[in-house]
């Protein structure tokens, strides 16, 4: 038996549509006594949306076994006074946190989609606001800074390009909340009482998933669905524990590598 953290979009579904034996393999996997964890990085979408969501493609699990990188945020910034550049949707999850429009504590930078909501979030003048916190001293933290994100209909652009702009034009750098960063693993952990070692961690992205968990001390399979792209593994130093077809796979793969 082992502590597992799924990643949901490119792991479970991409865009919506599950992967194909998804809901069978997380009921194996919970049938074989594993303990689950649902760890993502989404940020246009509440922590009740995104357990809706999985619940919808016929993943057993509560809303609790979801961790997102709104309770990341919660334990890094509450009692500070945040400008919170986020999708309306996942402002709802940041209870505890003080948003302000001005004076802030600290600027936060949520995660991008197609939407137009998108469009008003990284305005221009909401950008320019941002900075001018900056300036004035507040510091930058990011959900996540991935590059892009998978869809059905091909990569998008996602909301690192923003952070890395905000970067460039303050001289600063930001505090990553989501994965890979360590304190995002670590809470996982936590929440289901497993040491690092004893603990695995399964993902398409090479960056946030997999170099994230061995950053802690965890062990790491990558599934060839979602982000997974075959040149970019074998370019890259970064090397998963195991390569599945997809999470309909781990299972097995488990039986067979668990020690």
């Amino acid at each position: 038996m082992a502590a597992i953290l799924l990643d949901v979009d490119g792991v479970l579904h991409v865009s919506g549509h599950p992967i194909p034996g998804a809901a069978d393999a997380v009921r194996r996997l919970r049938e074989g006594g594993h303990r689950l964890r649902f760890v993502t990085n989404a940020t246009t979408r509440s922590k009740a949306q995104l357990a809706g969501d999985l619940q919808a493609i016929g993943i057993e699990l509560e809303a609790a076994e979801v961790q997102t990188t709104a309770d990341a945020a919660v334990d890094a910034l509450r009692g500070r006074r945040v400008l919170a550049l986020v999708m309306h949707a996942f402002v709802g999850d940041l209870d505890g946190v003080e948003l302000v429009g001005e004076n802030a504590d600290a600027v936060l930078i949520g995660g991008a989609d197609d939407s137009p909501e998108t469009n008003l979030v990284f305005s221009y003048m909401n950008l320019a606001r941002a900075f001018a916190e900056l300036e004035l001293g507040a510091d930058l933290y990011c959900l996540h800074r991935n590059r892009w994100w998978q869809t059905q209909r091909g990569p998008l652009l996602d909301s690192g390009c923003y952070v890395a702009g905000l970067e460039y034009a303050a001289d600063t750098e930001a505090t990553v909340l989501g994965k890979p960063s360590s304190a995002y693993f670590d809470s996982a952990c936590r929440a289901l009482d497993a040491e690092p070692g004893m603990t695995w961690m399964v993902g398409d992205d090479l960056e946030t998933d997999v170099l994230g968990a061995h950053g802690v001390g965890m062990r790491a399979v990558l599934v060839r669905t979602g982000k997974f792209r075959p040149d970019a593994v074998e370019a890259s130093r970064i090397r998963p524990d195991g390569i599945v077809s997809s999470i309909a796979h781990l299972p097995e793969w488990l039986e067979e590598h668990l020690v």
